[in-house]
């Protein structure tokens, strides 16, 4: 029993690595046998202070309840680097999993999303999802209780997502363009498929596209989907998986022992080959990422893995599904009801092995229907996940087209 759950927390470890985006000891171990254990950064200033208004930019900190009472953070940034005030619609950037809304500002203004979109004269809004650093908050749970993790992207796309959505509907009074980037793009897709929304949002740029996932290249992930290793780490009592405690990191060095492993390529080997990452923001990106997730969550993307059905979390046997769902069987996310007539703009890669060519042609069948002149495809052969969002060329490859379709909806 204690081998196997031994193998359990390998291995999920393993899984749940597959966007420690940047991740210093993913690249090298620095001629050291061991790893080094990464501890958080206190930046008890907030985003703004940390990021944007070190780079001359006007920011503002927001936050917002959700329907389930967890507070989320966003961030506004109302003003371009040289003081003009925005003069376009909001935009709203949805970040992936383990980041927050950090990952959209790590590179120079002149290479990170949000620093480009306003000086482009666009209102741009940042959202960090329930759990990450600054969306701690709760109205009556704290992130030591069980409770405050039982979710699972459900929740995302129901209570944090439309809360967001909401209010910079809100606080604007316009309709806002949203950004979402992997598991941004898949809570996105699940809402509009439910016709949630989509009265406030004028288009979405789906970066890294995720939505069916059972053709993932990668057999580590599958390994992991499939003999349900969330599922134990769950049933053992991990609610919160945090890459950034001192046993994740003492588990990664046990894990780059074992023969086969070379820890030097592991975001290599979950991301893709990713061509254009700025290795010297690598420190700056450890001092704020990973953020943490919920083991729930984790379970719900293997459901995903081995079936390839986008639903709700399977909650493993009829009785519990019928008592939260009234049916057997979770509720599916049909793709084929997105409106045919919301704008879309995809961008995926040709090397990513999480939003996979395969998955997203799938997912592209689904949009067949779609009016052809509100969709938008742009398929990079050079890219793997993690050039999206900090590629050093990513504005000439994909945000420049991207902006250009904003300004046209």
């Amino acid at each position: 029993m204690a081998k196997k759950i031994l193998l359990t927390l390998l291995s999920i470890f393993l899984v749940c690595i597959l966007e420690a985006q940047g991740r210093k000891s993913l690249y090298s171990m620095n001629g050291k046998d061991e790893l080094p254990v990464f501890f958080p950064s206190d930046h008890s200033d907030g985003i703004c202070k940390s990021m944007v208004e070190t780079q001359g930019y006007k920011c503002e900190e927001h936050k917002v309840t959700t329907n389930d009472g967890f507070i989320l953070s966003l961030q506004r940034i109302p003003a371009g680097q040289s003081g003009k005030i925005a003069d376009k619609p909001p935009v709203l950037l949805q970040h992936g999993l383990f980041s927050d809304a950090m990952i959209w500002l790590f590179n120079s203004p002149d290479e990170s999303l949000g620093f480009i979109l306003a000086d482009n004269g666009y209102d741009v809004w940042l959202a960090n999802t329930r759990g990450t650093r600054y969306s701690s908050g709760h109205t009556s749970l704290t992130p030591s209780d069980k409770a405050y993790w039982e979710w699972s992207w459900d929740e995302l796309v129901s209570y944090d997502l439309k809360a967001c959505v909401e209010y910079v509907y809100n606080q604007t009074g316009q309709k806002l363009h949203y950004t979402g980037h992997s598991l941004g793009t898949l809570i996105a897709l699940a809402a509009f498929s439910e016709g949630e929304m989509v009265n406030m949002i004028r288009s979405a740029a789906l970066l890294s596209p995720i939505a069916h996932l059972n053709q993932i290249p990668s057999p580590a992930i599958k390994f992991a989907a499939n003999i349900f290793l969330a599922d134990d780490l769950y049933w053992l009592g991990l609610r919160e998986f945090n890459l950034k405690e001192q046993d994740a990191s003492k588990l990664l060095e046990g894990i780059c022992k074992i023969p086969g492993i070379n820890c030097a390529n592991l975001l290599t080997v979950f991301t893709g080959p990713n061509c254009c990452i700025n290795s010297t923001r690598i420190d700056v990106y450890l001092d704020h990422e990973p953020q943490p997730t919920s083991t729930k969550n984790l379970i719900h993307l293997a459901q995903m893995v081995r079936t390839g059905d986008i639903a709700m979390y399977n909650y493993g046997d009829q009785a519990q599904n019928m008592q939260h769902y009234g049916q057997a069987s979770p509720p599916v996310y049909d793709m084929t009801s997105i409106p045919n007539d919301l704008p879309l703009f995809l961008s995926n890669g040709g090397k990513d092995t999480l939003s996979d060519v395969n998955d997203v042609a799938v997912f592209l069948d689904d949009l067949k229907d779609h009016n052809k002149d509100k969709l938008v495809v742009l398929s990079i052969d050079e890219y793997a996940h993690v050039d999206f969002v900090m590629g050093v060329n990513a504005k000439q490859v994909v945000y420049e087209l991207m902006i250009d379709f904003f300004n046209h909806n």
